[in-house]
């Protein structure tokens, strides 16, 4: 009987401690991030990479993207602003996995638009062919694959093209940015123009019409005015930004939204201290 009595005595302190660890797991595991089950407007939708949503809080010292910092420069009585950036995502990656038709589902006339991508399309998209486009801003193509796989690829700036096409359809305002400057540095200055992507998705928003903030010349004047020894303090690599640096280039984008105030209200919907 004294063995029985034990041996039940055992079992339950093993379900005790079993059911204890499960739910410490849980308290422990940030719970996933999910779509709103509704948009509330006028809503303003930040789409790019990581660069605009990647970390884990508080971000201070792996990456943190910026669509986390500008999304409290905003007045939350008069706009929403919902982070839609994926990490890893090309400017074709992110239409080509539908997450960009989920962004444009949700949509009305009156929403805002802020697109940046670059990052995931360079060169070193090589070794990921699901990122792949052509490196420029025409209608020029590429067939990639054989058979039922057979796809057509198109330059980055056309890939952008097709955002500024779909948000329009859906009457909404749109803005494609240069992407922001990777630390890289030569004879003292940040690194300008990110390869070509600047100017391709300069010429992408002028082709189609739509608004444009020349993102990387105005966070490498920031990152200039800091110093090469000093912004190496705001990136956690060569690409991605701790918390600190995401602030600057948010603090560069309400900038640029700024100068954009006689084209597009959305810097209206700022709050005072948005920006330098």
């Amino acid at each position: 009987m004294k063995s029985c009595a034990l041996g039940c005595l055992i079992r339950r302190s093993l379900v005790l401690a079993l059911v204890w660890c499960c739910a410490s797991s849980r308290a422990q595991t940030p719970a996933p991030e999910r779509t709103p089950p509704f948009t509330l407007h006028p809503a303003l939708f930040l789409v790019g990479d990581s660069i605009t949503k990647t970390g884990t809080p508080p971000g201070d010292t792996g990456p943190w993207g910026m669509g986390y910092e500008l999304a409290p420069m905003f007045d939350p009585t008069k706009i929403h602003v919902y982070n839609e950036g994926a990490g890893g995502r090309s400017s074709r990656g992110y239409i080509d996995e539908g997450l960009w038709g989920k962004v444009v589902e949700r949509m009305q006339p009156g929403d805002f638009v802020i697109v940046m991508f670059g990052h995931n399309d360079t060169a070193n998209s090589a070794n990921y062919p699901d990122r792949t486009t052509i490196m420029g801003s025409g209608d020029e193509s590429i067939q990639i694959g054989v058979g039922d796989q057979r796809k057509s690829i198109y330059t980055y700036g056309w890939y952008l093209q097709q955002y500024v096409k779909d948000a329009k359809t859906k009457g909404a305002t749109i803005i494609l940015c240069s992407p922001v400057p990777r630390n890289t540095w030569v004879e003292g200055k940040i690194k300008r123009g990110f390869d070509g992507y600047a100017r391709w998705a300069a010429d992408a928003a002028k082709v189609s019409g739509a608004l444009f903030i020349d993102l990387d010349t105005i966070a490498a004047d920031q990152w200039d005015a800091l110093g090469q020894k000093k912004t190496a303090l705001y990136f956690s690599d060569t690409q991605h930004t701790k918390k600190i640096g995401a602030r600057v280039n948010a603090e560069c984008m309400a900038e640029g939204l700024k100068l954009l105030r006689e084209k597009c209200p959305l810097a209206d919907y700022l709050l005072p201290a948005a920006g330098h």
